[in-house]
């Protein structure tokens, strides 16, 4: 390092598209900071990132939504906030430009970016699932991503066979947190020796409580005929809450919702099954030793898309449920669209909630997830994404 580059500024450009990027955007600038403390930062994010400094250019609401639908109902702010991005990124002429999942927002503006300023190095931090659909898109990144961080532990290897950019496994940010995610002592009793915990995890997006939380009604209801000492919490985001609260509200069993982050994971604790939409919450349920049916009701035009093109498959894999994917084999039951029935969903559920071989199976298997998953040398994954960062910058 020139003493010119030891006394300037390590300016780093972050762009985020919804919440999970903002959780890690604002680890990744918490390590920056402690590995080079001239370091400043400019971007988009949320209230996390703000926290650790940065001033965002919009608010993350403008453009964080799912599924077909909804994106085009918000497609002209999207569009107008992608090109505000761009022109704002090469402006700053950073060392480095780092965009945090939500692929079709955050690829976005590197194209452009890489166009415009083709000097600038770009790191993505997380990889598009293109182990499960659409690989074509990794040969594509290659042209405009200096650098992948892969946050499960495949994902270099599929990188390389698909013709992607360099790709490093820094580790899920989950490892830095099992000790929240498992219980104490007493803190998650024994089956059968008090009232059963079912977690009911419609998602995290309005699209997807829409299309999952009245088959979940409907699964639970069920259930409590036969466990009718059950007790159900059902964790949700803030900006969910109010929804979830009245909905519930008019259900046949007396369910709790619980808000924040805190709350969910103490729940995780006490929890002996779970009932869940397909994503990143299936890991923290895994790491927690919680047994999981999981679900997802594809966007209307998806499901349009799949019935048009039976004999195309859309999805490149045999599960969409990160903890399977990580094992290599398929431990964690899935249903997809029509398969979301509350008559199959029901019984399951009730053997996971008993003292059962079902339940024990899918508990042991979990265990192999954390050493699968763990970092080699000691670093947490917000350091070692922060150390390659710097190296792609040349710092």
């Amino acid at each position: 390092m020139s003493e010119e580059e030891d006394v300037r500024p390590f300016r780093v450009f972050i762009v985020v598209g919804e919440d999970s990027g903002d959780q890690l955007g604002a680890r990744l600038m918490h390590a920056l900071k402690q590995r080079y403390p001239r370091v400043e930062f400019a971007g988009t994010g949320g209230f996390r990132m703000a926290e650790e400094g940065l001033e965002t250019i919009f608010p993350l609401s403008d453009i964080a939504v799912m599924g077909l639908t909804a994106v085009l109902g918000r497609l002209p702010t999207i569009v107008r906030r992608v090109h505000q991005t761009v022109d704002a990124a090469v402006a700053a002429g950073p060392d480095v430009l780092v965009i945090i999942d939500s692929p079709d927002f955050t690829h976005a503006v590197a194209k452009r970016v890489r166009k415009k300023a083709p000097h600038i190095p770009i790191v993505d931090y997380v990889s598009p699932s293109v182990w499960a659909w659409r690989p074509g898109r990794a040969r594509k990144m290659a042209v405009y991503v200096d650098h992948l961080l892969g946050i499960l532990p495949f994902e270099p290897a599929v990188h390389e066979r698909l013709g992607g950019p360099p790709c490093s496994y820094v580790g899920h940010p989950l490892i830095e947190r099992i000790e929240e995610l498992r219980p104490a002592p007493h803190e998650r009793r024994e089956p059968g020796k008090g009232r059963p915990v079912l977690l009911v995890l419609p998602g995290s997006r309005s699209s997807e409580v829409g299309r999952l939380l009245q088959p979940f009604r409907q699964t639970v209801e069920r259930l409590a005929v036969d466990i009718p000492d059950l007790e159900v919490l059902l964790p949700t985001v803030p900006h969910m809450l109010e929804r979830v609260r009245t909905e519930v509200a008019g259900w046949a069993v007396d369910a709790k919702v619980v808000s924040g982050e805190r709350e969910k994971f103490t729940a995780f604790r006490r929890a002996h099954a779970a009932l869940a939409a397909s994503g990143t919450v299936t890991l923290e349920l895994a790491i927690a030793g919680v047994p999981i049916a999981v679900c997802y009701k594809l966007d209307w035009f998806y499901r349009r898309l799949k019935q048009i093109n039976r004999f195309v498959p859309i999805v490149k894999t045999s599960s969409m449920v990160l903890p399977n994917i990580i094992l290599g084999r398929n431990v964690v039951p899935e249903f997809l669209d029509d398969e979301v029935d509350p008559e199959m969903l029901a019984p399951l559920l009730g053997d996971f909630l008993g003292d059962t071989d079902v339940r024990a199976a899918q508990i042991k298997a979990f265990e192999e997830i954390e050493e699968r998953m763990v970092l080699d040398n000691g670093e947490t994954p917000s350091e070692r994404a922060a150390r390659i960062v710097g190296e792609v910058a040349g710092r």
